[in-house]
């Protein structure tokens, strides 16, 4: 019988500190309401920013070309399943961010992970925000190279840690937009930096493409930046696009780089073919259809604005991704738990996710989100603090 204490062990620590990560089971479509475990359920929770996860026209584009390709691509896109339907994605891709060439990837993790992998190596230096996602900095552990991390959004400690060490190549790595802070990195300081120091910059914008710039292009766009100035750009589909997967966009020496050497790129049976259609609907309509960015300013504005009211502690975040920290694990399920018995879902971050001490509601807005439903979750973020403040005083 296999000896599993040493896992066990693991497990009640965790479960103890109450920090055990549980799964909700959605019964419906990603939208704006869903059902959870039979519970009918504001959703403030999902990435599904532009409100195109169940979309008609996305949804037909996937029935579509599942119907004339099949649902598995059958092989990596280097033997025989790199489809039509994914070279014109990645042509629409190169198109839409100004790059000359795009390449998928299956997932952000493994995109993040593959580039960094194959760009650099020993006597390289890899150079993070301190709050990036956990698959840059795995990348970034991953990669070989020496590793360091920079204080978050400070261009100060980024410009020191480049001149404290020295190496054949430097690769600064940034998200455009913090996906449990929500606010922006300062792309337009870090970008000169990188040209000052003759180093290589990747930003991973995986909560800002669609959401941000001119035609929903992403944070580089929204800081003015052209492709030259962010060589080495990510992006997924599982967030405002609302499909899945994600891609890498840079020059033509870059993507063949990757094509031959980013390993989780090579080894890796490609996307379904209908994901692709999927997405290439959705991409149109995040260029098409500007009112959803617009809706969902409005919704952030309200948000922020109520919040505010209600003496809530907000982060500096101006992007759907609006956390109110509340510090410690215990408190922050509570009020997770409180919203969910007014039938509201709205999920508790808690370390590691997140430093100790920051625990927060991550509070998620979409364009599919009413003026009436945002409202609805200040009033129950009114009464779940006061609920809150009650028990306290009880126990107290």
């Amino acid at each position: 019988m296999t000896d599993w204490s040493r896992l066990t062990s693991r497990l009640a620590q965790r479960q103890q500190q109450q920090l055990m990560r549980q799964r909700n089971t959605i019964e419906t479509a990603q939208n704006a309401e869903i059902v959870s475990n039979g519970q009918k359920l504001l959703n403030f929770c999902s990435n599904d920013y532009l409100g195109l996860a169940n979309h008609p026209q996305v949804v037909a584009a996937l029935q579509q070309a599942a119907a004339e390709y099949g649902v598995g691509s059958g092989a990596s896109h280097l033997v025989n399943g790199h489809s039509t339907l994914h070279h014109q994605l990645e042509e629409a891709l190169a198109a839409f961010t100004g790059h000359q060439r795009a390449l998928l990837f299956s997932t952000g993790y493994m995109a993040n992970v593959g580039v960094i992998s194959a760009l650099v190596d020993k006597g390289d230096l890899v150079l993070q925000d301190k709050l990036n996602h956990a698959s840059l900095i795995d990348g970034g552990l991953l990669s070989g190279a020496r590793f360091a991390r920079y204080l978050h959004n400070d261009v100060v400690s980024l410009t020191q840690k480049l001149q404290q060490h020295q190496a054949n190549q430097q690769l600064i790595v940034t998200d455009g937009v913090f996906s449990m802070d929500g606010d922006i990195a300062p792309l337009n300081e870090i970008a000169a930096v990188a040209k000052q120091h003759n180093a290589w910059l990747m930003v991973d914008d995986a909560h800002g493409i669609g959401c941000l710039g001119p035609n929903g292009e992403g944070a580089v766009a929204e800081a003015g930046l052209a492709g030259e100035d962010v060589p080495i750009l990510i992006g997924t589909f599982g967030k405002a696009l609302g499909t899945a997967g994600a891609f890498v966009a840079g020059d033509e020496v870059l993507i063949e780089s990757l094509i031959q050497f980013a390993r989780p790129y090579i080894y890796t049976t490609a996307m379904p073919p209908a994901i692709a259609a999927a997405t290439l609907a959705s991409l149109k309509l995040v260029q098409t259809e500007s009112f959803r960015r617009e809706k969902l300013k409005q919704r952030i504005h309200q948000f922020r604005s109520g919040a505010s009211q209600l003496g809530l502690q907000l982060m500096e975040s101006t992007t759907a991704i609006q956390p109110i920290v509340v510090g410690d694990t215990e408190t922050a399920l509570k009020l997770s738990q409180f919203l969910k018995a007014q039938d509201i879902l709205v999920t508790a971050i808690r370390p590691p996710t997140v430093p100790t001490g920051t625990a927060r509601l991550r509070v998620t807005l979409s364009a599919s989100h009413s003026e009436r439903q945002v409202n609805q979750l200040l009033d129950a973020l009114a009464k779940a603090c006061k609920q809150l403040k009650d028990t306290s005083s009880q126990l107290n």
